[in-house]
């Protein structure tokens, strides 16, 4: 692992501003300090990190993905610290490890945890490990991990791994960004129900039991299996497998499955259709993101003050409030447009 200071040098032109197509050019001859700039102008959002944005769009570039999520303390850091080993030992040139912090922008708690856990690749220059959280970007981790993604595709990894630190919403909309979702479970991990409200079964392509050398294993791949045999039946059934991470058996067997779900998906004609469809769902949240942006500036307007007034003294319900802005919207884009 290449460890890069985000606040390392920049390239900029006079007026400040990233010159994201010198800091891509670096970053694909192999200058890790450029690629974690453009990183991080991504992770903030602005100008800067959209111009990267569409830089890494327009490059066209795809790495295989694969989401990596389950309940905190599931022992997901050091699996894919252990994937990280299974790659690199199959013929993975360069590969990105992506961790997700969705709590806090100034959280070290998980980031320092990720880099402890990881330190092994050190002195690996095929490996990049980099922590994330959504700070100021529009539309938060949802948009920011695939842009992010797409810069290391650019600028010329393979491959990338997704860690999050959990199962909630934002963790399984970040894991299902990507071509395999891995979902890690520990024995004695709790009923099909919560699993099934946290969305993994829809989600997972591959279940992990980890710590599978403790009690309760057996039990946990019994419930499993329960929840596939009452799903909806498709082409691919995702495997259960079970790894001691911190020693490393059954990882080896995780890479082989991984690989596996990517020819099925490859053979089956649907690698190319689902990556489609990612971005069309890319599209709808960052045309919702910039929408709500449009809301916070019509709150600001003396119209929007006067119609949140009649709705509380019930004079208008909220549906005809909504329509009176909206009509003012589009009468004002109208003007624009004409001028």
């Amino acid at each position: 692992m290449t460890s890069i200071p985000a606040t390392g040098d920049q390239l900029s032109d006079r007026s400040g501003t990233l010159d994201v197509e010198a800091l891509l050019d670096a970053a694909r001859q192999g200058d890790r300090r450029a690629l974690a700039r453009l990183l991080s102008a991504a992770e903030r959002g602005g100008p800067d990190g959209r111009a990267a944005a569409a830089l890494a769009y327009r490059h066209g570039t795809e790495a295989d993905t694969v989401g990596i999520t389950g309940a905190p303390g599931a022992g997901k850091s050091t699996l894919t610290d252990r994937l990280i080993t299974a790659a690199r030992g199959a013929g993975v040139a360069q590969l990105a490890v992506l961790a997700i912090d969705p709590t806090s922008p100034f959280s070290g708690g998980a980031i320092l945890g990720d880099r402890v856990r990881m330190q092994g690749h050190d002195l690996d220059t095929g490996v990049f490990i980099r922590s994330m959280a959504s700070r100021g970007h529009l539309g938060g981790l949802a948009l920011a991990v695939p842009e992010a993604i797409r810069l290391f595709a650019a600028a010329g990894m393979p491959l990338v791994l997704v860690e999050t630190v959990g199962v909630g919403q934002v963790e399984v909309e970040v894991a299902s960004a990507t071509d395999t979702t891995v979902v890690v479970v520990n024995p004695k991990w709790g009923d099909s129900i919560q699993a099934n409200k946290a969305g993994l079964l829809e989600t997972a392509d591959i279940f992990v039991i980890n710590k599978a050398d403790m009690p309760g294993a057996g039990q946990s791949r019994r419930d499993l299996e329960q929840m596939l045999d009452l799903s909806t039946p498709g082409d691919w059934r995702p495997p259960i497998l079970e790894t001691v991470s911190t020693t490393g058996e059954g990882v080896d067997a995780l890479w082989a499955e991984i690989r596996r779900h990517r020819a099925f998906l490859v053979g089956a004609g649907l690698l190319e259709p689902s990556r489609r469809q990612r971005l069309r769902r890319e599209f709808r949240l960052v045309l919702r993101a910039r929408i709500e942006v449009e809301i916070d500036r019509l709150a600001s307007q003396p119209l929007y003050a006067e119609l949140d007034e009649d709705v509380v003294e019930h004079r208008l319900d909220p549906y005809e409030a909504a329509e009176k802005l909206l009509a003012r919207v589009g009468d004002d884009s109208g003007r624009r447009a004409a001028n």
